[in-house]
């Protein structure tokens, strides 16, 4: 922050808190102290204003609050540059990660995060490195791993596959065995450590209209195994041609997919993250699609998706991964 906005904000922090003093000791001067039934005149609803002062507790609360304020000010970062009394935090080892105050002033909320994931490091470390030693199939086995590796995912995955893990429109359920990039246990923790990008080129200009209408009814009829409308006219052998004309380099003539692409097994509809409707594959051929799984590495670190691994395995492997008796 330059020399400037250091002084406009601490002027402007502290002004502001004079000023409050200012008005809340100025309108007490003229006050009455004593209770009184004297009404100033304003009345809405029925109920009338008394002129009487503000309790003596409302007040020194007040007073309290402000002399709070100007205490958290000299001791934490909140006035431009001031970077506050309190010390900040080193570490005396980094295998112990035990905090000590360098008597340096500095503190911030950087510092006082680092210092609890050191407790947390010193604390569960050892238990993550024991699981993180295990083959995944191991440790997806072992229930104190597998609840562990849930908390994980609760807090970091959920948000997208659901607390389920059966996941939601434009993510994949991860509880069944269509597996976009692979499903065994390796292939998962590297999905996890560098993450994923999965892009469907859009087929719209290429294929036409008629041509995305045909595609779209071929996959759900021919490679799907699903109904078409009665209603509706398709070319089916139009719609296999430009198949293998503009799919089959990342699908497969077959439709079965490729895992070294993340394109999907367009014979298993459990594997449309996107809808297996019409209209929805009409949309995803004419206007593709594009999606990223984002890497955990930075933030995980290779224990912690061992053990998100390890419980994503458990999750489509049924009794295969089921933890020991």
């Amino acid at each position: 922050m330059t020399e400037f906005w250091s002084v406009y904000v601490t002027v402007l922090t502290l002004g502001t808190l004079f000023a409050l003093t200012w008005l809340l000791f100025a309108t007490r001067k003229g006050q009455r102290s004593e209770q009184t039934e004297e009404k100033v005149g304003h009345a809405y609803d029925g109920i009338e204003e008394y002129d009487n002062p503000l309790p003596k507790w409302w007040f020194m609360l007040f007073v309290g609050t402000i002399i709070f304020a100007l205490g958290y000010l000299v001791l934490y970062p909140g006035l431009g540059n001031w970077k506050g009394l309190l010390p900040g935090y080193q570490y005396l080892d980094t295998k112990e990660q035990t905090p000590f105050a360098n008597g340096q002033t500095g503190w911030t909320g950087v510092h006082e995060w680092e210092k609890e994931m050191a407790r947390s490091d010193a604390r569960f470390g050892p238990i993550f490195a024991k699981f993180a030693a295990m083959p995944i199939e191991e440790v997806a086995k072992d229930p104190q791993a597998l609840k562990m590796g849930g908390r994980l995912f609760a807090s970091n995955c959920a948000v997208c596959h659901g607390s389920d893990a059966k996941g939601a429109f434009g993510f994949p359920n991860l509880t069944d065995s269509s597996w976009r990039w692979g499903g065994d246990a390796n292939t998962i923790k590297a999905t996890i450590m560098a993450g994923r990008v999965g892009v469907m080129p859009a087929w719209g200009e290429v294929l036409g209209e008629d041509g995305v209408k045909n595609v779209s009814a071929y996959v759900r009829h021919d490679l799907a195994g699903l109904p078409l409308p009665q209603d509706a006219s398709f070319n089916l052998d139009a719609g296999k041609q430009a198949f293998n004309t503009t799919c089959v380099a990342c699908h497969g003539a077959n439709g079965k997919g490729n895992p070294l692409l993340g394109a999907p097994d367009l014979t298993t509809p459990t594997a449309f993250i996107y809808g297996t409707s019409l209209a929805q594959l009409q949309q995803t051929i004419r206007h593709g699609r594009k999606g990223q799984m984002p890497a955990q590495a930075e933030f995980q670190g290779n224990d912690r998706v061992h053990l998100l691994a390890a419980y994503v395995y458990s999750l489509s492997h049924g009794d295969e991964a089921k933890p020991a008796e």
